[in-house]
């Protein structure tokens, strides 16, 4: 028996019909994320290693595809073996998010860029994930970034062109919610967990919506918080809302407060959800961050926040710099191809004996109509063709004989 013809692990190919609802939903982002004043860039697939693995990219770093450098001798072997260090062997990485591509392209490009620039970057990232449901190693990422503005209109701007394209998606109800990494910072201190230790209390306060306060209260302890009702605390922060950061606790950070505030009171069209428990995992955010809740999904559908520090690692100055990032392979799947923004797909059925100069006029006059049309000899078992036809996304059929005429004088019959 010969082996099955698969993909590469946690890579996926994309038949037709899955295909066409791909790129409608790429094209809604990128109309709507233009109409906001953003501007498209590309960068390759590949950076520098000593950029990837610049410690920019938080513990994604571990998960990226490094590429072996070309003609490497057997004493660049025994080098990187004595030192233990298999990226020794590597000059180049394919990129695992499009943030870090994105701070190098604004130090490489930033004199002919504007002081204040609006990027939509939308392409594949890769990691080397363990793939189940939901995670791929290769996957769109679609990201708008403002930088060079220091104010809260980054991030008015940001929620706004993203809301915006959530509804053209026909994803009504999404939540915005927003924290701050100066106030995640202030809830540690409280606790009194060591800097050191940070990074893992983070990421088990991170698993609260799944484990429970308790649980989470259990994990912080291994790390030294010896208050006893720290369980409450966490409850506590769940609960929080805008009236608790107007009254300022002891763990609020009055910077991050006075900027959320803002957020709150400049946007009131967009649904903005104070959470002092969102954690997002990427080291490089500096002040703000948020996700995308929708009432429906147990689950985000993107998010973003500051990361005012990036770009200065390339360029020795720090430049305010804010990113918003759809999940697209999650919103794919829960959209789907409206039917008043599909031409009319037409299976023209033909008989053997129908000269190709009749098919091909029949052909060009309806595709000058605006549909898209299809030729299908005629065969046996017509119901499996025509039912094939339909899941690839055709509408309607006609029967096309040696004795057809133009278009007009043609029948069509539903596929649906």
């Amino acid at each position: 028996m010969a082996d099955s013809v698969t993909t590469p692990r946690g890579m996926r190919d994309f038949l037709p019909a899955e295909k066409a609802r791909r790129e409608h939903a790429l094209r809604v982002i990128r109309e709507v994320y233009s109409a906001h004043g953003f501007d498209e860039i590309e960068t390759p697939a590949m950076e520098n290693s000593e950029r990837l693995y610049g410690g920019l990219g938080g513990d994604n770093e571990k998960l990226a595809f490094a590429v072996m450098r070309r003609a490497l001798s057997a004493d660049d072997l025994a080098m990187a073996a004595a030192s233990g260090d298999p990226l020794a062997l590597a000059d180049l990485g394919l990129r695992f998010d499009l943030t870090v591509p994105l701070a190098r392209f604004y130090a490489t490009h930033r004199g002919q860029l504007p002081p204040v620039f609006r990027s939509i970057h939308i392409g594949p990232v890769w990691r080397a994930e363990r793939p189940q449901k939901g995670r791929y190693r290769q996957f769109v990422q679609c990201d708008i970034d403002i930088i060079g503005e220091t104010s809260t209109i980054a991030e008015g701007e940001l929620f706004a062109a993203t809301s915006a394209t959530l509804e053209a998606l026909g994803l009504s109800g999404c939540t915005i919610r927003l924290n701050d990494r100066r106030v995640l910072s202030g809830i540690l201190r409280g606790w009194g967990i060591p800097v050191e230790h940070s990074g893992r209390a983070l990421i088990t306060l991170d698993k609260l919506d799944k484990i429970g306060a308790d649980k989470v209260a259990e994990e912080l302890r291994e790390l030294g918080i010896t208050r006893a009702d720290v369980a409450s605390d966490i409850a506590a922060l769940a609960a929080a809302d805008w009236d608790t950061v107007r009254a300022a606790p002891d763990w609020l950070d009055p910077t991050a407060a006075a900027h959320l505030l803002a957020l709150h009171a400049a946007f009131p069209d967009i649904q903005l959800q104070f959470d002092p428990t969102l954690v997002r995992g990427m080291g490089y955010y500096t002040g703000t961050i948020f996700e995308i809740a929708h009432p429906k999904m147990g689950y985000s559908l993107g998010g973003g926040g500051r990361y005012d520090g990036m770009i200065g690692r390339f360029l020795g100055e720090d430049v305010p710099a804010c990113g918003f990032s759809i999940g697209f392979e999650r919103i794919v799947d829960l959209i789907t191809l409206p039917d008043d923004q599909r031409s009319r797909a037409v299976v023209l059925v033909h008989d053997a004996d129908v000269s190709v100069t009749t098919l091909l006029a029949l052909k060009r006059s309806l595709i000058a109509r605006g549909d898209r049309v299809r030729l299908e000899r005629r065969v046996k078992n017509m119901r499996a063709l025509l039912d094939r036809a339909a899941l690839e996304g055709f509408d309607v059929f006609s029967n096309v004989t040696s004795g057809s005429g133009d278009a007009s004088t043609l029948e069509f019959r539903s596929l649906r």
